[in-house]
């Protein structure tokens, strides 16, 4: 994929979900940057980069609370954007608990549990809840990782998390299935190994050698239908 977005590709109607900080945060204040109106999710309501990058927007990024570990709560964020469309939904939020190395009497259950529930059904019934938001030729997209390849796992490690983002993937290819006659552009997406709180200080990439390129291939598979699973530079990773 080229390294600019033509501008009639670009999404201009957004919504963020999971964008308190970190990645989430970066897509909404790139997406800003480049003149698209955007609405970004967090969890609370307190001190947060989302209310940062909207202080800044000019009146181009909105603020919507939800918890997608309560169905009530994406129910309630459906209703409050009754009537609003956008060209692009993108999932974003996740987890990562504990360190993971191997699985076994190490993990604890409930962390487990939690990356289990965040990760992959509250990411789905988001999509699911929401997905009737976009319009028929936009696009649906979903924060996967690389680790989520299972044939490209060859070095373990971060087992758990690994695993939430192959359920994942499953359950949204499951989803494009029952999907196969939508117009709209289905994307997992992998954005690399970048240095935020989720990805702690050893990643390789900046949010900034991570986010830019990612946007510009989510806006280059606007109008193309059907699921891929890509990185940030549009090349396509192994299931």
């Amino acid at each position: 994929m080229g390294e600019t977005t033509p501008t009639n590709a670009m999404h201009r109607n957004v919504l963020v979900i999971g964008a308190s900080r970190g990645l989430g945060a970066a897509i909404v204040e790139t997406y800003v940057s480049r003149g698209a109106h955007v609405i970004g999710t967090e969890r609370s309501d307190g001190p947060s980069r989302l209310r940062d990058v909207a202080a800044r927007s000019g009146g181009l990024a909105e603020i919507e609370q939800v918890d997608i570990t309560r169905p009530e709560e994406i129910s309630a964020l459906r209703s409050r954007l009754s009537g609003r469309t956008f060209d692009l939904l993108f999932v974003v939020a996740g987890i990562s608990l504990a360190a993971q190395d191997e699985i076994g009497a190490d993990i604890d259950t409930h962390a487990f549990e939690r990356m289990m529930v965040t990760n992959v059904l509250g990411v789905m019934r988001a999509v699911e809840g929401l997905q009737d938001l976009v319009t028929p030729e936009g696009t649906i997209a979903v924060m996967s990782s690389g680790q989520g390849s299972i044939s490209g796992n060859n070095s373990g490690g971060f087992e758990v998390y690994r695993a939430t983002k192959s359920a994942l993937n499953q359950m949204f290819r499951s989803f494009a299935v029952r999907h196969r006659d939508d117009r709209r552009a289905l994307l997992l997406l992998a954005p690399g190994w970048v240095r935020t709180g989720l990805g702690g200080p050893n990643a390789a990439l900046e949010i900034g050698d991570s986010i830019p390129p990612l946007i510009d291939t989510v806006d280059a598979q606007r109008g193309v239908p059907g699921l891929r699973f890509l990185d940030r530079h549009g090349q396509t990773i192994p299931w």
